[in-house]
């Protein structure tokens, strides 16, 4: 059966990296349905954060294939309850929006933060969960959203160790 899996690698910089990983999925059909790319606890390593939704089956060859096929350090996959995650967005609403009291109890109840506030628009952060965002993003709609963005997954493994104890057995 499918599930969501976040994948987690760790690499060093190498040229081409990103076009490498592109054609492993794409050769067995397999979407990202989330990238993200960051440096990590390891200096002059690189975490990359590959979200799928695919059988345990593939995700596990998947991983087996990253590490032997572009030289990644550790390849992990992991289920949602496996991780701690969260997503950011930036929302665009007309300033005026921002005085409805529908809208001042959304902001209240996501946390968000006020970024940037001119006189015809305002931009405003939140941090959630993806589906917390959707809702978010659909109830905003309904007062004028002129536009937002969403960063893609990051993500920490709940374990008590990190791959900074594995890297050092290389």
């Amino acid at each position: 059966m499918k599930a969501q899996y976040t994948l987690t690698f760790y690499t060093e910089d190498q040229m081409g990296l990103i076009n490498k990983t592109a054609v492993i999925f794409s050769r067995r059909k397999i979407s990202f349905e989330s990238l993200n790319i960051s440096t990590c606890e390891i200096n002059g390593m690189y975490r990359f954060t590959v979200v799928v939704t695919e059988t345990l089956e593939t995700v596990r060859n998947l991983a087996l294939q990253m590490e032997k096929v572009i030289d990644v350090y550790k390849c992990y996959y992991n289920t949602n309850q496996e991780i701690a995650y969260t997503q950011t967005v930036l929302y665009k609403l007309p300033t005026a929006a921002i005085t409805h009291e529908k809208v001042q109890e959304l902001m209240k109840k996501y946390s968000a933060q006020f970024t940037f506030i001119e006189r015809e628009y305002t931009v405003i952060e939140v941090t959630s969960h993806e589906t917390e965002i959707d809702k978010l993003t659909q109830s905003l709609t309904a007062y004028g959203l002129i536009e937002f963005v969403k960063s893609p997954r990051i993500a920490l493994i709940k374990s008590e160790k990190g791959f900074r104890d594995e890297f050092e057995g290389f």
